[in-house]
Formats: C-alpha cells, structure tokens, sequence
C-alpha cells in the first residue's frame, strides 16, 4: 500500500468512525471511486486500533472512575453510584451489537458492501435522525440515563452493522428519541462504542495474528494508527462542543446527499 493511500484512508477513517455520517460506507466508497485497491485486513486492525486509541485517550477519566467504581473503589458517594450504574448500561447495552457483529459481521462485510445498499442506508439513517430532531425534548443528562435507555441504544447500535448506517449516526439519534441532550447522546454514543470498536479491533488482530505483519504494510500499519488516532481524538472534542449548541441539520443534509449521489453511481454501473 503507497503510504499516501495509507495516510488518506486513515484520516477518511478518524473523521468518519465518530461523525453520523458512516466510516464503513467511506471506507468502501474512496477506495471504489479512486480506483485503489482493497486496503485489505491488516490495514483494517490499523484503522480500529487508532479510532480505539482515540475513545479511550478522550474518555479515559470517565472509564476509570467506571471502573473503579465498579469494583468498589470509591465508596457509594453519589458519584461513585452515577459511575457504578453507568458502567453496567454501558456493558448490558453493548451485548446486542456484541452478538449481531459476531454473528453477521462478515456476512455483511462480504454480501452487504454495495452501492444500493450503502446509500439507501445513508438517505433512511438520515430521515431517522431528522426525526429525532423533531422528536427529542432533549431534556436527560449522562447522569440520568436509564437501563432502558441503555438497551433501546444498544440494539440500535446492532444495526449499524450495516454498511451506510453509522454507529453514531444511528445510536445519538435514539438517545435523542429517549430525551438526551445532544451532548449527552454523544457522549454515551462514544462510550458504548468502545467495547465494539475494541472487540472489532481484537477480533481482527487475531485473525492476522498467525501470518504476521509483513514487512511492506509495516509503516502504512504504524501510520494508520497514529493518523486515525489523531483525526479521530479531534473529531470526538470538536463534535461533543458542536452539539452543546447546534443540530445534526449538515450531517442530515450531507448524508441525503452522499445517499443520492451513491445511489446514482450504483445505478450508471449497472447499466
């Protein structure tokens, strides 16, 4: 892979992994478009491993008092309880995309990567979102988010599995529909990727893990990591101050127009 491949791939990736526009549908479009050829598997764990590095650099306080407080460290101080209940959602909501992504994962990776699909998931994602705009109350901080909210957005979060859906697209809008704030579904959109988005990360590494990482794809390894790292750490603190005080209205109309645009290119080459 020529290392400029590399670099853009991994800047496509820590921009797309966290805005509700699609990172897989990105991944799958630039490589078809420019004529590049499939980055392939172990560039794949690169991507992951940089976007993970990323969630948890910027989160890392609120995971570890999580987990402190899970494991009883901290007393039953009403912080250390917020921490102690957040953490389990955060665990319970992650099982449905948990078991969906293990089961289906390559399926979709395989069957689901094409054009039609990508964009009828980016123009129906968006009306979701649209709607959850006009929806929300928006009214429920981080503090307050309930075990049922936990299990409606984890189920949500399963079905970004499909290609065009977007993990944050689809999981801030119905933390929307269940009356968080913007930032606050951002924030719990981001912790309840972390599992995925290491699991994903994990899984992929392993399956690699017997024939090595061979000596050509070992800079463009290095520099996806650091470069989806990066991109995506300032994706996540510009997007969460966006949403203190704006609206999901440009990613809604980029999505509906990627959609058409994707739809069309899908059409032209079939015919």
């Amino acid at each position: 892979m020529p290392l400029y491949q590399a670099i853009v791939l991994a800047m496509v990736q820590g921009l797309t992994e966290f805005l509700p526009v699609s990172s897989t549908a990105h991944l799958t479009l630039f490589p078809w478009l420019l004529g590049w050829q499939d980055p392939g598997l172990t560039f794949d764990v690169a991507l992951h491993a940089g976007t993970l590095f990323a969630v948890l650099l910027y989160f890392w306080r609120t995971w570890v008092e999580m987990i402190f407080a899970a494991a009883g460290i901290g007393g039953s101080c009403n912080p250390a309880s917020e921490s102690r209940r957040l953490f389990w959602y955060l665990i319970i909501g992650t099982i449905p995309a948990g078991l969906v992504g293990f089961k289906f994962e390559r399926a979709a990776e395989e069957t689901l990567r094409q054009p039609m699909i990508v964009g009828a998931a980016l123009i129906l994602v968006a009306f979701f979102m649209w709607a959850a705009e006009r929806a929300s109350r928006r009214d429920e901080t981080l503090g307050q988010v309930t075990l049922l909210d936990s299990i409606i957005v984890g189920v949500s979060q399963a079905v970004a599995v499909i290609p065009g859906v977007s993990r944050s697209g689809i999981t801030m809008s119905t933390g929307l529909f269940r009356r968080m704030t913007r930032e606050t579904a951002a924030r719990f959109s981001f912790l309840l990727s972390t599992p995925i988005i290491a699991g994903a990360a994990l899984k992929k590494g392993m399956e690699i893990r017997h024939e090595g990482l061979p000596p050509e794809m070992r800079l463009p390894f290095v520099v996806g990591i650091a470069v989806s790292g990066v991109v995506g750490y300032a994706v996540i603190a510009w997007l969460i101050r966006y949403l203190e005080r704006r609206t999901f209205k440009p990613f809604i109309v980029y999505r509906l127009a990627l959609g058409v645009i994707v739809l069309g290119l899908g059409w032209l080459a079939h015919h």
